[in-house]
């Protein structure tokens, strides 16, 4: 089983979330470094092979821009826009990035891409799951996604970012059901 993961906005394929899918999993996990311009990290990820792609917050936007044949998405943040438009200018990474950049930038064309995207909606997913914490502190699209997905998520007790214990418990359970599943 090959996994992409795809991180969230100032993040890296460093981020944690790719361990713990590579533990709890016993998968190969691809946690490539993505850059924030929109198609540039798409054309990165049309490139790479995988059974199943789980994106966590805006990594959960490009999960469903691909429209991959099994999807899981974690906190997806449906319209970056908005968070990206209150970041503009110099960002710093929250995690390390393989190639030792610290920050990044948000440009106005980069948040009028996004905006574009989110006004094109999203292909048809095969097989899809959101996963949705009931605490979320940053990102709030459950309403959002059940309107475009009908009957395609779930809430768990938890925060923005999942704990390994929130991982092991709820999501990765629900990825397991996602990988044993046939399209529809």
């Amino acid at each position: 089983m090959r996994i992409l993961f795809i991180h969230g906005l100032a993040s890296s394929g460093a981020y944690k979330m790719a361990d713990m899918l590579r533990i709890l999993l016993k998968a190969e996990v691809i946690a490539p470094d993505l850059p924030v311009d929109l198609d540039e990290a798409l054309d990165l990820l049309k490139n790479i092979d995988a059974d199943l792609v789980v994106g966590l917050s805006w990594g959960g936007f490009l999960a469903l821009r691909l429209g991959a044949r099994k999807t899981v998405v974690v906190n997806p943040d449906l319209a970056p826009s908005a968070l990206l438009r209150s970041k503009t200018g110099t960002v710093e990474y929250l995690s390390p990035r393989r190639g030792g950049e610290t920050s990044f930038e948000i440009t106005d064309q980069i948040c009028r891409r996004y905006e574009e995207a989110e006004k094109e909606g999203f292909p048809h997913q095969e097989t899809l799951l959101g996963c949705f914490a009931d605490k979320d502190e940053l990102i709030h699209c459950a309403p959002l996604f059940d309107s475009l997905f009908p009957g395609c998520s779930f809430c768990y007790p938890g925060g923005h970012l999942p704990t390994y214990k929130e991982m092991k418990q709820y999501i990765v359970p629900a990825i397991r059901n996602i990988i044993h599943q046939s399209p529809a």
